[in-house]
């Protein structure tokens, strides 16, 4: 009988995940281009990088799925709030990954190179926006690279927090050598 309710269960929750996901993008879809359709020739990349990351939570958690005990995938298959939690999750960490590309943060081969547009320090507001809108990766192979790096963050939930926590130790221990290296301040 558990191996039935097991099946059931699986069952609802992948049905309730690929709704999620399946809602999730056609939200995305018809919020960037039905409801601007003056502007549906323009790009709305960071859209496809939150995409990106839903797509890779959805896939963690479908593999995922069969090494869960009945307990956990009851738990799961009556709550909507977890079930739309992990891919949403995704699509944040994907989000996040893109920032510290942006930021050069995270560098090398194997990320994506933006281009960037000039910051007018009269006009920060309009500056933004024009950022916004304008920086975008170099060439198609950055843009592969960013949308594969989004489904990773959110395939794999640990990354962006872990790239998160070793950027703030490196910070830390950058601070402290400082101090260590300032000489103390003599009183005459």
């Amino acid at each position: 009988m558990s191996e039935v309710q097991r099946q059931k269960c699986l069952q609802s929750v992948t049905r309730k995940l690929v709704v999620v996901t399946a809602g999730c993008l056609v939200f995305l879809t018809i919020f960037f281009y039905a409801v601007n359709p003056s502007e549906a020739k323009r790009t709305y990349l960071v859209s496809y990088v939150f995409m990106a990351g839903l797509i890779g939570g959805f896939v963690s958690i479908q593999q995922r799925l069969p090494s869960l005990g009945l307990d956990e995938l009851r738990e799961l298959s009556n709550s909507w709030f977890s079930i739309l939690l992990i891919p949403i999750n995704g699509g944040v960490f994907a989000l996040v990954l893109m920032i510290l590309f942006l930021s050069g943060i995270l560098e090398g081969s194997m990320f994506p190179r933006y281009t960037h547009s000039a910051i007018n320090h009269d006009d920060l507001v309009g500056s933004f926006a024009l950022w916004l809108n304008s920086t975008f990766p170099q060439s198609g192979p950055d843009i592969a690279k960013l949308l594969f790096w989004s489904f990773v963050a959110g395939f794999s939930e640990r990354l962006v927090p872990q790239i998160i926590r070793s950027a703030t130790q490196n910070l830390q221990e950058t601070r402290e050598s400082e101090d260590d290296e300032t000489p103390p301040v003599s009183e005459t």
